[in-house]
């Protein structure tokens, strides 16, 4: 019997011109995807100079503005009515995994699921995902319930953001240890973290114990206690590869664990798909204990995301935010294209780092005295053409948040050339920076090598870490700290807690006093940031 249904806004994704089609699933193969439930009230957005740490409980924020069981009760009957099974249902980041057969599935969504072999741009090797095209439908007694439907499609949702110091600039470059970068960033003083949670983000890769321990000895500290966590059956899985997935989850763990040793680390490994990325969002962001920070080094090209996604992703942020979570995020390493195709051209931002309820990190090159921490010059990120530059733009998908109105955020570049569009300002990346060049970069140990990693993947973890410091200090947590951060700005005008940022390009847009879509508010002062911070505590 054919199901009623109505077209899932938000869900249309499109194939690559260059899609090679080869197949498809077995439609008795059994897969899971993620449903999104409707909130049961809208959370409030904070006000300009609120306080960050007002907070919600999570028993609290689960009753009021988790999933109404009467709603989760109603998907279940037409899921199991239609031959398919519900796996598991949280109520407070209103998911619920739900397991079928292909046929099944395509059935109940209204959609055609095939195999194809698809090129990641860049280096990347090839692989096949399986695919679909077009608006997906809920059936009818869905419609308004279900908001996203994630996982039928598993092509890769993200990319890591970090950069290897090319060969050729391994013997003239500078580098960092986590020590030498707390100390040029004046990190509060008898701080290191403990009594926090730092939760950070993995797509694929993993670690081992035996290279943890090396580089934490290395740096004369016991380093911090870490639990790798699997989501949607990944786990942490180590390929011997620098260059593979690894790369990422070591910088991540090392800078973090080498700024703040004392904060507990859970990273959470979860599958490279849309809904991969949310379920581990949201099954970090509602673990007991709360986290204090999480940390998100993957990202790609908003305008890659379909908007039921992209949305999903900016509720869990916004879950994040309500009960006192402060999310990182890698702002990209491809300029203000953000790896944009010939034929989209123009200036894009990473998502998640355009979500209005994280901050976003932008890259900076270094200069700077390790012992001393006396700094001799720091610019905008922009090495030659292939080799990186800071991500930093205003995003299409995203208003700007009211908090970011008196920034001076400009129109949009959305032509090739640079030629503004004429629409009106959205949210503007990035909020913070730190170093991120390769060359000025992070020593690491990866798959037992000593290696110097660059890119806005550095600085998700350093921010990370230093909120967990500040935290510490604080004695509670910051939440979202842009009302607090943006507070009083006007535009060329450098915000208090911050070291401005004012030379460099990353494409479209140039380094300015105060806020610029580069490095935005600039690197942190830390001792006078936590005095910011802590002004606006209660």
């Amino acid at each position: 019997m054919p199901i009623e249904s109505t077209p899932l806004p938000g869900s249309a994704r499109n194939l690559p011109d260059a899609v090679e089609v080869v197949g498809h699933d077995d439609r008795s193969d059994l897969i899971q995807i993620t449903l999104v439930v409707r909130r049961r009230e809208p959370l409030p957005e904070p006000a300009p100079g609120s306080t960050p740490t007002t907070r919600i409980s999570p028993e609290q924020f689960a009753s009021t503005y988790g999933a109404d069981p009467a709603d989760c009760e109603a998907i279940s009957e037409v899921v199991v009515r239609a031959g398919a099974t519900v796996v598991a249902t949280d109520v407070a980041s209103r998911r619920i995994r739900v397991s079928g057969t292909v046929d099944t599935l395509e059935r109940l969504f209204g959609t055609t699921l095939n195999r194809a072999r698809l090129t990641p741009p860049g280096n990347g090797r090839p692989r096949v995902a399986r695919v679909r095209s077009g608006d997906l439908s809920l059936p009818n007694e869905l419609d308004g319930i279900v908001t996203a439907v994630l996982g039928l499609d598993d092509r890769p949702a993200a990319e890591v953001r970090f950069r290897r110091r090319p060969v050729i600039r391994a013997a003239e470059g500078t580098s960092y240890s986590p020590l030498d970068l707390a100390r040029i960033y004046q990190m509060p003083q008898d701080t290191d973290g403990t009594g926090t949670t730092l939760a950070i983000i993995e797509l694929g890769g993993g670690f081992r114990a035996a290279d943890l321990t090396h580089y934490f000895s290395g740096l004369g500290i016991a380093g911090p206690r870490i639990k790798g966590v699997g989501v949607d059956g990944a786990t942490n899985t180590p390929t011997s590869d620098p260059n593979s997935a690894d790369g990422e989850v070591l910088l991540d763990i090392e800078i973090a664990g080498g700024i703040a040793p004392g904060a507990e680390q859970l990273v959470y490994f979860a599958p490279n798909t849309d809904a991969g990325f949310l379920d581990a969002i949201s099954t970090a962001t509602h673990a007991t204990p709360t986290p204090t920070a999480i940390s998100i080094s993957w990202g790609q090209s908003e305008d890659t995301w379909t908007a039921q996604a992209r949305t999903a992703m900016d509720d869990a942020f916004a879950d994040a935010a309500a009960l006192g979570i402060t999310v990182t995020a890698a702002a990209g390493d491809n300029g203000s294209s953000d790896d944009a195709t010939a034929q989209q051209g123009g200036a894009h931002v990473d998502f998640p780092a355009s979500s209005p309820h994280v901050l976003a990190c932008g890259g900076t090159s270094l200069q700077a005295d390790p012992t001393t921490g006396v700094v001799t010059s720091e610019t905008v990120w922009n090495d030659e053409p292939g080799h990186g530059a800071t991500g930093g733009g205003i995003s299409d998908a995203f208003a700007q948040p009211i908090w970011q109105s008196g920034a001076g955020v400009p129109v949009a570049k959305r032509h090739a050339h640079g030629h503004p569009s004429g629409a009106a300002a959205g949210r503007g990346v990035p909020d913070v920076a730190a170093n991120a060049d390769p060359a000025t970069g992070y020593r690491v140990y990866v798959d037992g090598q000593d290696l110097v990693f660059g890119g806005t993947s550095a600085v998700a973890p350093l921010w990370a870490a230093f909120v967990c410091r500040c935290a510490q200090s604080l004695g509670q947590p910051l939440g979202l700290p842009q009302p607090t951060l943006y507070r009083g700005i006007a535009p060329g005008v450098a915000q208090p807690g911050f070291r401005d940022i004012t030379t460099g390009s990353n494409g479209a847009y140039r380094a300015t006093a105060g806020w610029d879509p580069c490095t935005g508010l600039g690197v942190p002062d830390g001792a006078a940031l936590l005095a910011v911070l802590g002004g606006n505590a209660t």
